[in-house]
């Protein structure tokens, strides 16, 4: 996990991302103001010890109006949704203000920048945290709303965006998303094959390099465990590789991810046994396991599922969950997975 947010945090590190990132899936107008051309990577001796420690987090700041606007991009990929998002995000907006005010980064008027937190999520569940640190406080006795704070922070939760149909033409940040919820070896080579022309100019050669890393050592890793690409392999070279190899990685593709489905539903079985104290809760423990597992399997195949599909899956037991993962190994449709 550490691995895969250090590596978006180097693609990240890179200004035409930050530009396709905010152009392509903030559909806010103030996005619209922006000068692209002076984005600014902050240092990282810029920020004290507090923010240095948060080393997967990007700061970048850009003109707006004849002002810098500070944007915030909290790359932190986990399992699952922290409710508590909004206080985190108070914090380091508050510390990254400190260290505006030591450095005397303020406005010609002593004013302080705008700062837009943007949190990177990519977990199996859909993001339904509060967004504003006002939804997380108790309700305030009267006559003391006005000391209510309110922080609003962004989230984009990729696999949302994955399944939402938005695909910005030659966006890299979305093309990065989509090959994050491929499904398929062919939709990663579709992927793969468009990334390699829009980044053949030499001048691209850093962000090209920094793709390639990612896809080597965090995505097909990850997807296909065990496989050893070159070392200098570029991304033209990765794609030809996987349009030899569909077939028979299309077939390690799903069979890795029926196993890992498996293996997660009997530990989180154990688990939940072992919390319980008794037989059955060790056997709804498994099937509870299985049953999230191939939810999100089936989603990675075929995207959302129906809420008729959910149903049948939730209440099915242990033994016709195990087989209908078989069957999703060479389902064309999410109908054949339930024969």
């Amino acid at each position: 996990m550490a691995q895969h947010d250090q590596s978006y945090k180097l693609l990240f590190s890179h200004p035409r991302m930050i530009e396709d990132l905010l152009t392509g899936f903030v559909a806010e107008e103030w996005v619209g103001h922006l000068d692209f051309s002076t984005l600014q990577k902050v240092p990282t001796s810029f920020v004290s010890d507090d923010l240095r420690d948060r080393e997967d987090d990007v700061i970048w700041r850009v003109r707006w109006a004849g002002q810098w606007l500070y944007v915030y991009l909290l790359i932190e990929f986990q399992r699952t949704v922290e409710r508590f998002m909004a206080a985190r995000i108070s914090t380091y907006r508050g510390l990254l203000y400190q260290d505006l005010v030591r450095t005397g980064a303020v406005g010609p008027r002593g004013q302080l920048p705008p700062v837009v937190p943007i949190v990177l999520y990519n977990g199996a569940q859909r993001w339904a945290a509060p967004l504003d640190l006002a939804d997380l406080l108790e309700p305030h006795p009267a006559g003391l709303e006005q000391y209510r704070p309110t922080a609003r922070y962004l989230v984009l939760d990729e696999g949302a965006l994955a399944t939402s149909g938005i695909e910005p033409l030659q966006n890299l940040a979305a093309a990065l998303f989509r090959m994050e919820n491929s499904r398929t070896p062919e939709d990663l080579r579709a992927v793969l094959s468009a990334l390699a022309q829009w980044l053949r100019d030499p001048a691209q050669a850093d962000l090209r390099r920094s793709f390639t890393t990612w896809i080597k050592r965090v995505l097909l890793p990850a997807r296909l465990p065990g496989i050893e690409l070159p070392h200098a392999i570029e991304l033209q070279e990765v794609s030809t590789m996987l349009a030899e190899r569909v077939t028979e990685w299309t077939r390690d593709w799903k069979q890795q991810g029926i196993e890992e489905g498996r293996r997660v539903g009997r530990q989180e079985g154990r688990q939940e046994g072992r919390q319980e104290g008794r037989q059955e809760g060790r056997q709804e423990g498994r099937r509870e396991g299985e049953a999230s597992l191939l939810l999100r399997l089936a989603e990675l195949r075929f995207g959302p599922l129906p809420p008729w599909a959910r149903t049948k899956i939730q209440a099915a037991n242990e033994e016709t969950l195990l087989g209908w993962g078989e069957n999703l190994l060479g389902a064309e449709a999410l109908e054949q997975v339930f024969r």
